[in-house]
């Protein structure tokens, strides 16, 4: 029998999955459904990077769990699913660990569906669809934002009525499941580092940075929202509320003409007029291309100077994410103004993505590690399940 743990994280267009055997963190397959709708598209490969052969239904999120289930029992005949972890962008104010899927537990995430329009709803539709299709099996809620509530009351909130902070308008950061790897393995690999002050800057189609101590955070760069910060692909980053009372005013755009401009159509696809997929930039070279390219590195340089603000110093800098592991280009152009902080990159290293990329004699360390949100997941959904102490 294949005893496995399969973890799914779904987006409002997509369903990234994969199998964990129900002991060890080597995956037995991977795969996205992308597109899901009349043009969904389904690719899965097993451990040896081999294509699963799939097909089924991909108009909905129901369908695209059934064809995956479908693709991995044709693979492996005797599976038998010791539990399903799914990453939820937003657990709440007070939720800081992964949780046992209830009806109760699903009406209260359901409720935090205005705070995470674009997210919240296609995670607990991914919920929802798997309970569907095996309801004696352990579902287990792994939250985004559980990682964050270690931060202090500063950290926390806005300057608005305190009744807001109280009704849950709060700086909740997201990315949790990513620095939550990333802590562990500065723990397992370099303690005397996750011991100490360390900014995480997670660098992809969606971007922030994390500021923690002893492997907790202390600040994020996001905060209400998944807007917030960083420039992304497509949403906007930092912004000042001023401008969303001109569109209103002036404009006269509404929130859902203002939704779609600043989570769609703003980023590095606003700026470059061209993509938001920072390969395509790098190649391009246009003006505009390399115009959306410094925005990106300059914010990033400010929030890696606020991140240490809020440590009390820097003694290490971590790359993760689609573009904090891959862009070479992206890394030492961050760094390259960053002297004043003891950081200094080893162009060779950087060129060869090595682990730690900063030079012997930097005062900070620089490393690049890949994240992997999807073992979190499954390592979660064992210990809430049960499975982990029962394998």
């Amino acid at each position: 029998m294949t005893r496995a743990v399969l973890t799914l994280n779904a987006g409002s267009s997509s369903l990234k999955v994969a199998l964990f055997p129900e002991t060890g963190d080597d995956p037995l397959a991977t795969g996205l459904a992308d597109r899901i709708g009349p043009d969904g598209v389904l690719t899965l490969k097993d451990a040896t990077g081999a294509p699963i052969a799939s097909a089924g239904d991909l108009t909905s999120h129901a369908g695209a769990i059934a064809a995956v289930i479908a693709a991995f029992r044709a693979r492996w005949p005797d599976l038998d699913l010791a539990a399903i972890g799914h990453r939820v962008v937003h657990g709440g104010a007070d939720r800081m660990t992964p949780e046992m899927v209830t009806g109760p537990l699903l009406a209260e995430l359901a409720q935090l569906s205005p705070f995470a329009p674009l997210h919240q709803p296609h995670n607990l539709a991914g919920i929802r669809a798997a309970m569907e299709a095996f309801p004696g099996v352990p579902q287990v809620a792994c939250f985004d934002t559980a990682f964050h509530r270690s931060h202090p009351f500063v950290n926390d909130t806005f300057a608005l009525p305190r009744a807001f902070y109280d009704e849950g308008v709060r700086r909740y950061g997201f990315h949790g499941l990513s620095y939550d790897y990333i802590a562990g393995e500065l723990a397992r690999s370099a303690p005397h580092l996750a011991e100490g002050r360390v900014v995480v800057a997670h660098l992809g189609n969606g971007a922030s940075m994390c500021g923690m101590t002893h492997g907790r955070s202390v600040s994020s760069t996001m905060g209400f929202s998944a807007l917030d910060g960083l420039p992304m692909g497509t949403r906007c980053g930092q912004l000042d509320p001023g401008v969303l009372l001109y569109l209103m005013d002036q404009r006269g755009m509404n929130a859902a003409q203002i939704t779609d401009l600043l989570y769609r159509q703003s980023g590095l696809l606003g700026l470059s007029g061209l993509s938001n997929d920072m390969r395509t930039l790098e190649a391009a070279g246009t003006p505009e291309a390399m115009q959306a390219i410094d925005y990106f590195t300059f914010r990033c340089q400010r929030e890696v100077g606020a991140m240490a603000a809020a440590l009390g110093g820097i003694d290490a800098l971590v790359f993760c994410g689609g573009i904090g592991e891959n862009s070479r280009l992206i890394r030492a152009r961050i760094c390259e103004r960053l002297g004043w902080m003891g950081i200094e990159i080893d162009h060779a290293r950087n060129a060869q993505n090595d682990r730690i990329i900063s030079t012997d004699l930097a005062r900070t360390t620089v490393m690049v590690i890949p994240t992997n949100e999807e073992l979190v997941i499954a390592r979660a959904a064992r210990r809430a399940s049960g499975a982990e102490g029962a394998a």
